[in-house]
């Protein structure tokens, strides 16, 4: 399994801070936002890793991250989204670093208390269709959300009014080889990006989507106030 790490879009819910930087070269307590997803990955296991970045300042990843050997990644590669496509439309700059193998996805501004391990390893067991990682959260409207029955997901809903459930569907996907096919069948939304969501629903359709609850905290950084939490959240663990 191959590891990707999406770091593009421009920040604009962080401005100013984002007006000289990309988002994900923003510090989260003592280190720079994009370790916490590239450690994540190596931590489970996952060490051949994608950056997938755009905008103006992606250089400065280059010059973080450089191959990737100092923070512990075996190879590190970099790949260049032009524009403000969507999730998908980044994922789509992966095929041929997967090169047929599986995936695994993480949005670059979320943090993970502990490794994958478990869910790399349940996936691998299957190694086909989808798994997406859910989390019970107070504000689910800010992500897409899942509903769950008898142990399935029955539909996955992006950034509803009124959620069907608190269970957000967390910034971290498991894809076979098939992800990129299903890319290339997308149009854009009402946004005008290629969903995540969308690409999740068509394995759902498929009867191929499965899914693993996160295990201790997870937060994304994305807005002033996610940003604190987390570093917060950070600083204080043992």
């Amino acid at each position: 399994m191959k590891g990707v790490v999406l770091a593009g879009g421009l920040g604009s819910r962080l401005l100013p801070m984002t007006t000289v930087t990309n988002k994900h070269l923003l510090p989260i307590f003592d280190r720079p936002m994009i370790f916490y997803p590239v450690q994540t990955l190596i931590r489970s296991g996952i060490d051949e890793i994608l950056v997938v970045t755009g905008g103006d300042h992606a250089g400065g990843f280059l010059k973080l991250l450089g191959d990737g050997r100092r923070i512990g990644a075996r190879r590190l590669y970099y790949a260049y989204q032009e524009g403000e496509g969507g999730i998908a439309d980044a994922m789509s700059r992966a095929e041929h670093f997967a090169a047929g193998d599986s995936t695994c996805v993480i949005l670059g501004d979320n943090v993970f208390e502990r490794d994958l391990s478990a869910q790399v390893a349940r996936f691998e067991e299957v190694s086909c269709g989808a798994r997406v990682l859910l989390k019970e959260v107070p504000d689910p409207e800010r992500f897409g959300v899942a509903e769950v029955s008898n142990g399935r997901v029955t539909r996955i809903v992006e950034k509803p009014v009124n959620p069907p459930s608190h269970l957000a569907v967390v910034g971290a996907y498991f894809y076979d080889r098939r992800v990129f096919d299903i890319i290339k069948t997308l149009r854009p939304s009402g946004r005008g990006e290629l969903e995540i969501t969308d690409v999740n629903n068509q394995y759902l359709a498929w009867g191929q989507l499965t899914y693993d609850l996160v295990d201790g905290w997870w937060a994304d950084a994305g807005t002033p106030e996610s940003l604190l939490r987390v570093s917060n959240l950070v600083a204080s663990a043992p």
